[in-house]
């Protein structure tokens, strides 16, 4: 199927296909000053006319009459939360009357969600996700629940923060693949590409025009214009060898002075599954959940073992998120964990930057010792 134009006034209508595909829908809305993915039944409910304005530390909402809807870059949320729970239940011991224990697993049967204004780096960080969780040895069947149900409406960025940095990971603006239906967002409408099966099911149900050679010479300069628009950058793609050979590198006690360890950075990042297991008791002691939840490699107990902290002072918490983000992870899958959506800088109650972090330790490194 080819590349189609929906126009603006006809966006209720990729809604409703949605929903009548037994979608619930998702998208993004304006709730507590911030964009965050909501569910919602209207095109109303888009942010149209909302832009955002980020910088270390800092994130405010504006709103204009601009009639686009996804004139902004990424908030706090990404698609994490929706695939990779923040806490759950993995398990449930109980004991009956006899005194024997019994564990049983959870029903969870997802419900089929649509999500609205996916951006490439998001994209990118579900692969990676996927990677961890689907496609290891020991693959997560809660995960697969969730990412099976997921269909995925991917937007291209054409207004990047100030601390995005996805052109220098290759990860945007643009979303290039793992999704069902991509929107290029133009003030009359949107250019809509399927590549899935159910997304091109999907776009035959709505009323698309051909694409002018006018549109797409508009699209491809908006794309070319978020590229050239940000001026963060990583000292290179694969830092792990300049990374190791730096682990005494005086700049993390340094940074390390400035954290507060409060693992915001973690939180709002796409790509990290830290997470801890516990178990919570009843009150009768006749049952116990065995919970998973999202931790943080900034927390003291994330590096507990037999009695003793690991990495007791935070520039060492900080060394290992950093150097296991941009370094061992090629290690483990290949490419850097690091999608260039800026959020960690963004969302730092301090403003540290983690692409001034990284080339104030291997500035001035070989292109060899960083290699793209």
């Amino acid at each position: 199927m080819k590349d189609g134009f929906l126009r603006r006034s006809d966006l209720q209508r990729l809604i409703d296909a949605l929903t009548a595909s037994h979608r619930k829908v998702i998208g993004p809305v304006v709730r507590d000053g911030a964009i965050v993915f909501e569910p919602i039944e209207r095109a109303t409910q888009l942010p149209s006319g909302w832009h955002d304005e980020q910088a270390p530390g800092r994130y405010r909402l504006t709103q204009t009459d601009d009639p686009r809807c996804f004139a902004w870059a990424v908030g706090a949320q990404a698609l994490k939360p929706l695939t990779f729970a923040p806490r759950e239940v993995l398990w449930r011991a109980e004991r009956n009357e006899r005194g024997e224990l019994h564990f049983t697993e959870p029903a969870l049967t997802p419900p089929p969600l649509a999500v609205i204004g996916v951006r490439g780096c998001d994209i990118a960080a579900l692969q990676l996700q996927d990677q961890h969780f689907a496609y290891s040895t020991y693959a997560d069947t809660y995960y697969n629940r969730r990412r099976r149900a997921l269909f995925i409406v991917a937007v291209d960025c054409a207004h990047p923060a100030a601390t995005c940095f996805c052109a220098s990971t290759g990860d945007g603006p643009a979303a290039t693949s793992g999704f069902d239906i991509a929107l290029t967002e133009l003030d009359d409408g949107f250019i809509v590409a399927a590549r899935s099966e159910a997304g091109r099911t999907l776009a035959e149900a709505l009323p698309l025009h051909e694409v002018s050679d006018a549109q797409r010479a508009q699209a491809d300069a908006e794309r070319d214009a978020a590229s050239a628009a940000q001026q963060r950058t990583l000292p290179g793609r694969n830092l792990a060898a300049a990374l190791f050979a730096r682990l005494d590198h005086p700049h993390w006690k340094d940074v390390g002075e400035r954290c507060l360890a409060c693992g915001n950075c973690t939180s709002v990042c796409p790509t990290c599954f830290c997470h801890s297991e516990n178990d919570a008791t009843a009150a009768d002691a006749a049952s116990a959940d065995h919970i998973r939840q999202w931790d943080s490699c900034f927390s003291a107990g994330h590096s507990y073992i037999h009695g003793w902290v690991i990495r007791g002072a935070t520039h060492l918490r900080y060394r290992q998120w950093l150097t296991h983000k941009l370094g061992s992870w090629h290690e483990q899958y290949g490419r850097s964990g690091c999608v260039g959506c800026g959020r960690c800088i963004t969302w730092c109650p301090v403003g540290i930057d983690i692409t001034a972090e990284a080339a104030a330790i291997v500035g001035g490194v070989r292109e060899g010792d960083a290699r793209p």
